[in-house]
This record gives structure tokens, C-alpha cells and sequence, in this order.
């Protein structure tokens, strides 16, 4: 049987590293779109032997670095978004748009995006409601697609979690309930829908996360019954802070706005699964959250 090829943006990155990884261990022909400036080191030692030279936000050079001529059977576009906008961008060049009219263009028969759980009610966050309206783009271009919506990620980068859990601690920046992933699953899936799923599936957004919501108590509670020993939640930002300070950084800054208008809409409860079954159909039981936490302390040598 053919391996299928696929093309995967943002490979370097944090996610597109392990996106790339499920992709060799399903055998699967990988192709890394880079910048010229960027170290291919990790992926060649991971055995990733074919790259392409493009920038997501140079169209030429998308267009250059894919074409028809590789017969690509999907692409997944784990890069992150862009928030620095020039003088005539639209709302959606600052995440993946030139990345869809090249796949347009070049005739890609599947797009895979990494998208945002329950991004079609964040209209007050910009860098979660930009992946509803890429996800709305790829219709309007009649580009076949899978949009996996994940929660909040597990582990960050840099991840702070690990040295504050060694002191029995368990950071949180939000007080409300919410859906959350580990990275390592959100890579899985995404080879999968890459891979393996089905064309019945395509134009179809995902909810992506574990067996239920969760927030700083459940985690700090599924950290202390896999380390047995007790870990306590503790925000990282104080309540003063987020009730008075942020708002009024915010109205001077892009980025604090950004970030206090995500809190409080996280923390609205909206942030969660609303169709988990069709996880659960397409890639296999849902993680607990125990299993996920210890998956996660297991790779940050925790236990």
C-alpha cells in the first residue's frame, strides 16, 4: 500500500515535533514546510527526510513550497497564529489563510486544523474567534477539512507546571471550569484525521479533550492521587489583579487585552465539549483526567 504524504506547517514547533512523530509511527510519507531560517536538526533525527521552504505569511512563498507536483494527500497546519498585523491584513491573516489558498491551489485533498474548542462564541478573544473564521474560510473555499477543537493545553511552553508541582503546588490562571487536553493526545488525533479518517468525516469540526471539564481543584486533586501526595491549587494571578489591574492594562495594551478578555470568557463555563461522543467515535475512549495527568508527569519525570 502507498504511504500517504503528508505536509505538516509548523513542524519545528512544539506540537507539529510530536504531530510528526505520530505521523512516522502510522507510516506516513512526512514533509516539513520550514522557514529558511529554521533548525531541522530534531525532525531529520526523527527521521523526517523531506522539507519544503515556506512562511505563512509570505503567499509567493507558500506557493512556491507547495505545489500539485508532491501529491500531497493532506496537510496539517499545526503552526501558531500570528497577532502583528500590517496596513490592509484582513482578521484572518494573522493565523493560516495563506496556508489555505496555497492548499486550494495546489489541489490538497484534506486540510487538517488545529482550531479552538467552542472558538464560533469567543467573538470577544481574537486569537480564539480567528480560528472560527479560518475554519468558516476553509468553507467559503471549498478546501475539504477536519478542525479539531481542543481545550486548554496541559502543558505549556515553557512549562512552568513541573517545578511548582515539586513544591506541591499546582498553578492556575483561571477560577471557572473548563475543557483541557495533553499535547501528546491533541498530536495523535491529528495524524489520525491526517491518516486514517475517513472522507465521510471531512468539513466537520472536533471537540477535542478528556472524559469531563475540569479546573484548578480537579487537576491539583488528579496530581496528588498519581504523585500520592497532596498537591494544592494556588492562582497565579492574584484576584485583585485580574478584577482591577488587567482591565486597565488592557486598554493599552493588545496583548493583556487579549488575554483578559480569554479569562473571562473561560471562565464563563462556556470553554467545554459540547459533542464528546464524536471524539470518542473517531479516535477511541476519551482520557480521564487521571490518565492524562499521569501520562504527564511520567514524560516530565515527576514519577
Amino acid at each position: 500500500m502507498n504511504k500517504k504524504k503528508i505536509l505538516v506547517a509548523g513542524a519545528t514547533g512544539y506540537l507539529g515535533n510530536k504531530i510528526v512523530a505520530e505521523l512516522i509511527q502510522l507510516g506516513a510519507e512526512v514533509t516539513a514546510m520550514v522557514r529558511a531560517s529554521s533548525n531541522r536538526t530534531k525532525l531529520e533525527e526523527m527521521g523526517v527526510k523531506n522539507f519544503v521552504v515556506g512562511d505563512m505569511m509570505d503567499a509567493p512563498s507558500l506557493a512556491e513550497a507547495i505545489t500539485p507536483t508532491y501529491g500531497f494527500d493532506a496537510i496539517v497546519a499545526s503552526a501558531a497564529g500570528y497577532t502583528k498585523k500590517t496596513k490592509g491584513d484582513s482578521p484572518i491573516t494573522d493565523t493560516v489563510q495563506n496556508l489555505v489558498d496555497a492548499t486550494k491551489a495546489a489541489g490538497i485533498p484534506r486540510f487538517i486544523l488545529i482550531s479552538i474548542l467552542e472558538s464560533d462564541k469567543a467573538k470577544s478573544v481574537p486569537h480564539f474567534h480567528n480560528k472560527y473564521l479560518i475554519e468558516q474560510y476553509l468553507k467559503e473555499k471549498k478546501q475539504p477539512f477536519i478542525a479539531l477543537r481542543p481545550g486548554a493545553f496541559l502543558d505549556q511552553v515553557p512549562d512552568y507546571i513541573p517545578d511548582k508541582i515539586k513544591k506541591g503546588i499546582f498553578p492556575t490562571f483561571l477560577t471557572g471550569t473548563y475543557g483541557a487536553v495533553y499535547t501528546s493526545e491533541l498530536a495523535k488525533y491529528a495524524a489520525m484525521a491526517a491518516v486514517v479518517l475517513p472522507d465521510t468525516e471531512l468539513n466537520k469540526p472536533v471537540d477535542i479533550g478528556w472524559d469531563r471539564p475540569v479546573n484548578g481543584k480537579i487537576l491539583a486533586q488528579a496530581f496528588s492521587k498519581v504523585l500520592g501526595r497532596p498537591i494544592k491549587p494556588k492562582p497565579v494571578i492574584p484576584s485583585f489583579i485580574l478584577k482591577v489591574i488587567f482591565p486597565v492594562i488592557s486598554l493599552f495594551s493588545g496583548n493583556i487585552r487579549d488575554m483578559y478578555e480569554m479569562i473571562k470568557w473561560i471562565n464563563t463555563g462556556v470553554y467545554v465539549s459540547r459533542n464528546p461522543q464524536r471524539q470518542k467515535k473517531l479516535f477511541g475512549e476519551l482520557p480521564t483526567v487521571e490518565e492524562s495527568v499521569s501520562h504527564y508527569c511520567r514524560d516530565r519525570g515527576l514519577i
